[in-house]
């Protein structure tokens, strides 16, 4: 029987799957929601004619039954994973906004329920027709803390959204460029909406005064019996009931379980710089680092998207808790297999632990510094590794400066390729350099870009072995790695010695194919995902499965053995 296999490219999506990633998307399916609501209620600043034009094509997609299905779900998925997140949470980072984005989440359901029981349970279960001019009215004519409970519930809403997609966004390479744009949609949007709101509103006022107005919109059909609205209050009220006792159970459950580990035993951690702390079971090692403030890299901030948390186990590990399916797929993704090293904001101890930061944090500006100063920017970026061949060689039979003349030649051969074709000269180690592209432009230009350098690099090198084949007894050879991923970039290295680059496994696969170069007999070899989003033709450089050192998968590759077959293919990327 042929067992069914999921490529593995959707098997490591899988295995990055967590509570964090359903709960970003959930969140991001609701703020489309708000989005939609909030641009239809700014149209009541245009007239009532609108509004209703807004709201017809507003209900025609979101009551569409598999885009409903899937909002409800993510609205009950979305309102449960904050309770879950009340409970499970036991620390914050200092200074930062979570704690407040995680309150105004808890709120909402609260403060939003009686509208949702007016409108939408109304409808169902009683076929009640409430649109906006009946809506607007029982708020404008109803007790005035009915409009401040819905401003409240808008604002509310739309805050924690937009917290939620600063954290989601920060590390995005264009978040830079467009949160200036981006904070004024985030103003704009919601004064629109609530002008709209109140607009619409006073609207309704005046046209109510008609008895023809009123017979139309106020009928017992569409506003429903006084005991139908006692039944909806009825429903609100047991909600808010059940809700609120809900989140009284999580806490309740936090109490309990902060009492149960200081019963259980408390375990002692001991940190590389001396420091010796104790905590209770079950705060992972970040979390624990917290709360006692001790200075912990962590430039994701504790959710496995980075590995700068890093600790190394002294003694046997075989006593930790296995690694969650997200703290091993990024500890696979950073090519480590060694049992001892462990993601601290991953790692619950439940015994004396003893252990080695791998990555200090950056103290060098004092406590009083910028804390989002040493925080990189997660992107997609193009690595380009390139070395000069034989350069051990030529310092045995030639004056030291002599061979710095010829590799200052080399690298400038190179740099001019990559710049000359939109990329940034960005490392230079030796007689070999790593060139970045994409910081700028999208990845499929940033693909384009360092396949046209790479055939450039051949280009200039040629006519540097022209200019110096007087001088020199065989040409210059060289190898180049272009491989593409998601990497942080940002400022690395201590006090005024920081530069600008980027890590990431990417930037180690390209360095990696740049290595194979020498054991295949090529120029270049360039990872088939680049080449693919360069729109080159398939057939033009051959593909071949390689091995990568740290990677448990065959990976596919084009080769180019001569320049000529390089710059082929990069004037068809052109």
């Amino acid at each position: 029987m042929t067992r069914f296999s999921l490529p593995h490219h959707l098997r490591t999506a899988f295995r990055g799957l967590g509570l964090r990633q359903i709960r970003l998307v959930c969140g991001i399916i609701l703020f489309c929601y708000l989005l939609s609501h909030f641009l239809n209620h700014a149209l009541g600043n245009i007239s009532l004619d609108a509004l209703a034009e807004g709201v017809s094509y507003h209900i025609a997609f979101w009551q569409f039954l598999p885009v409903a299905i899937v909002f409800y779900a993510a609205a009950l998925t979305h309102s449960g994973l904050g309770v879950w997140a009340l409970y499970q949470r036991r620390q914050f980072s200092c200074g930062t906004i979570e704690p407040l984005q995680l309150l105004l989440g808890l709120s909402i359901p609260a403060l939003i329920f009686s509208h949702i029981a007016g409108v939408r349970l109304g409808q169902t279960l009683y076929g009640q027709e409430k649109l906006y001019p009946q809506v607007l009215y029982s708020y404008w004519t109803g007790p005035s803390w009915r409009l401040w409970l819905m401003s409240a519930a808008l604002l509310t809403s739309w805050t924690h959204g937009c917290i939620g997609l600063h954290f989601w966004l920060r590390l995005k390479p264009f978040y830079r460029r467009a949160a200036p744009w981006l904070l004024a949609c985030a103003v704009l949007i919601p004064t629109l909406a609530l002008l709209g709101f109140y607009r619409g509103g006073r609207d309704v006022i005046a046209a109510s005064t008609t008895a023809q107005w009123r017979a139309e919109n106020l009928s017992q059909k569409q506003m429903g019996t006084p005991m139908e609205g006692a039944k909806l209050e009825a429903i609100m009220n047991g909600f808010l009931i059940g809700y609120l006792g809900l989140i009284g159970i999580a806490l309740a459950a936090r109490g309990a379980r902060a009492l149960h580990e200081r019963r259980g035993g408390v375990v002692t951690l001991s940190y590389n710089n001396g420091r010796v702390i104790r905590v209770p079971k079950g705060l992972s090692v970040l979390e624990a680092s917290q709360r006692n403030n001790v200075p912990h890299a962590s430039m994701c901030g504790g959710r496995a998207r980075c590995s700068t948390c890093r600790i190394r186990v002294i003694g046997d590990p075989s006593h930790l808790p296995p690694p969650s399916p997200r703290e091993a797929l990024v500890l696979a993704q950073v090519g480590t297999d060694d049992p001892s090293i462990r993601l601290a904001c991953q790692l619950r101890p439940t015994d004396d632990l003893s252990f080695f930061q791998l990555f200090m944090p950056n103290l060098a500006h004092g406590a009083h510094s910028n804390p989002s100063a040493g925080i990189g920017q997660e992107r997609y970026l193009v690595s380009l590794f390139v070395d000069m061949r034989g350069s051990t060689s030529l310092a045995e039979k030639r004056l030291p400066f002599d061979v710095v003349f010829i590799v200052n030649r080399f690298l400038t051969a190179v740099s001019q390729a990559v710049l000359s074709n939109g990329g940034q000269p960005n490392q230079f180690v030796g007689d070999g350099m790593l060139a970045l592209f994409g910081l700028s432009t999208d990845p499929q230009v940033a693909c384009s870009q360092a396949i046209r350098a790479a055939g450039d690099i051949a280009v200039n090198v040629a006519e540097l072995n022209r200019l110096l084949s007087h001088d020199l007894p065989e040409p210059i050879r060289f190898g180049i790695g272009i491989h593409g991923g998601e990497v942080i970039v940002g400022e690395i290295g201590y006090r005024d010695h920081m530069v600008f680059t980027a890590l990431g496994d990417a930037v180690n696969v390209a360095s990696r194919l740049q290595d194979l170069t020498k054991t295949l007999g090529c120029q270049v070899i360039i990872s088939d995902d680049v080449y693919a989003r360069a729109g080159i033709g398939p057939d033009i450089l051959p593909q071949r499965e390689v091995e990568i050192r740290g990677r448990a998968e065959p990976m596919r590759v084009r080769t180019a053995a001569e320049p000529t077959d390089l710059v082929a293919g990069g004037g068809a990327a052109a």
